[in-house]
């Protein structure tokens, strides 16, 4: 039965990969292959299993906990992305991110390349990966006409997003799970990181400023095609955007899970928002009380404009992965890795560090096709080194940055793929090749600064 579990899941990763050439959204497979996943394991009475991070081992536990665990845990994230979702639409209500705009004066590609590639890196170090692509890609379409474009603009900002985000401790889903794991510190994240994740970044912004597609200048969105920005664009940029930074300083507060404090967030440009949106009504001499008050509601508004369909698709990934893990597969699988690949440029007797590069290196490719939040997950259950150890910031590293080498190897990734209909195979040409140049130069550059740290 478990073969049958795996075979399922195989099937379904198919369908998504295959998703323009089935003609069938990505988010029927997804939630298909989790709901089928699990019917299997209950149907087949199949023993589910949860990880002794003390003894390092699995031991069984019952299925109906199990599935509630893996569901809370998926839920955590659904509400964060929802939340911060809501919040780039509300500033968008307001025609906020035209300030952001207006600081761009240039209609040169490769120029522009630079420019979100930074804004990616720095921005995901401080709202998350996830938001910095929803935000960037949301500026892409106030400033770039063609899609064509956009399309290569997206493909590095997600590589830009997720290396901003491995050196971050609220940057990744990854690196925030070995944080409060306590196997890494902020401040040697960022002193192991920060050089491997900027040249992870750099280098392949620098290759792709050499193609083609980066020559010349852009097409821009004429002005009449969206409204103009007004009083209230800059103050709800500002409010939405410290309202995301907030967040983090909110869990470190309060030890509450980063959900909690996007919902106060969201709340609070909530309030703001309808605030100016009834003084913009007043000033059109629209009766605040009236039904076509009410339709203006900006949350509303902003409710119907985020990606719904990307939200069921990450449910269904996640829940599916999370059948995978429950089984112990990628438990078995991750420890079947280590036993069997040659140890690679390491020195098993300093600081317990006894896992190979290579296998760590694998853990990255891996992340791509399946998700990098079990594979942490199994990883911090696997290995016992201490804290701050090298091998955990190459954890952090693999598993932050080699999930850009797939569409769909990351949550930008996915994102951006539905924001901007981006076909898995055009990502896997014309963009998978940069990413993994970058993900190899940034683990060659780990290894070198190990030894000196």
């Amino acid at each position: 039965m478990e073969s049958l579990v795996i075979i399922v899941f195989v099937l379904g990763y198919l369908a998504i990969t295959l998703e323009h050439n089935l003609k069938i959204d990505k988010l029927i497979p997804a939630l298909g292959m989790m709901a089928v996943s699990w019917a299997l394991i209950s149907l087949g009475h199949l023993e589910v299993f949860e990880v002794n991070t003390e003894l390092l081992r699995l031991e069984p536990t019952h299925l109906d906990e199990i599935l509630l665990h893996h569901l809370g845990k998926t839920a955590e994230i659904l509400i964060f992305l929802i939340g911060a979702m809501t919040i780039v639409e509300i500033i968008d209500y307001f025609n906020g991110f035209s300030a952001i705009k207006g600081f761009v004066q240039t209609n040169s590609k490769k120029k522009l390349l630079w420019i979100f590639s930074i804004l990616a890196f720095i921005l995901s170090a401080i709202i998350d990966n996830l938001t910095a692509t929803i935000v960037l890609i949301t500026i892409l379409r106030k400033i770039i006409q063609k899609k064509e474009d956009r399309l290569w603009f997206a493909g590095l900002i997600i590589v830009a997003a997720n290396a901003g985000g491995a050196w971050s401790p609220i940057g990744d889903v990854t690196t925030t799970m070995l944080w409060i794991s306590d196997k890494v510190t902020t401040v040697n994240l960022i002193k192991y990181l920060f050089i491997p994740s900027l040249l992870c970044m750099a280098i392949p912004a620098l290759l792709a400023s050499r193609l083609p597609a980066f020559q010349g200048e852009i097409e821009p969105v004429e002005d009449g095609e969206e409204e103009k920005a007004d009083e209230y664009s800059k103050i709800m940029l500002y409010l939405g955007l410290s309202a995301i930074v907030f967040v983090p300083i909110f869990k470190t507060v309060t030890g509450l899970p980063p959900y909690v404090g996007m919902m106060l967030s969201l709340a609070v440009v909530a309030i703001f928002a309808e605030i100016y949106s009834n003084a913009r009504i007043s000033l059109t001499s629209v009766d605040t009380d009236s039904d076509e008050a009410g339709h203006h509601s900006p949350v509303h508004s902003a409710l119907s404009g985020i990606e719904l369909p990307s939200i069921l698709f990450f449910l269904g990934i996640l829940m599916a992965v999370a059948a995978l893990e429950s089984l112990g597969i990628l438990f078995n699988f991750a420890n079947a890795m280590n036993e069997t690949v040659p140890m690679l440029g390491t020195e098993p007797k300093i600081d317990g560090y006894n896992v190979s590069d290579l296998v760590v290196m694998l853990m990255g490719v891996a992340s791509a096709i399946i998700d990098n939040v079990p594979l942490v997950a199994a990883s911090i259950g696997m290995f016992s080194d201490p804290v701050d150890s090298p091998l955990w910031h190459f954890i952090a590293f693999a598993a932050g940055t080699g999930g850009s080498m797939l569409i769909i190897g990351s949550a930008a990734g996915v994102v951006a793929m539905g924001m901007e209909k981006i076909n898995f195979f055009w990502y896997l040409k014309k963009i998978s090749w940069l990413a993994f140049v970058g993900f190899l130069v940034g683990s060659v550059a780990f290894m070198f600064l190990r030894s000196f740290i």
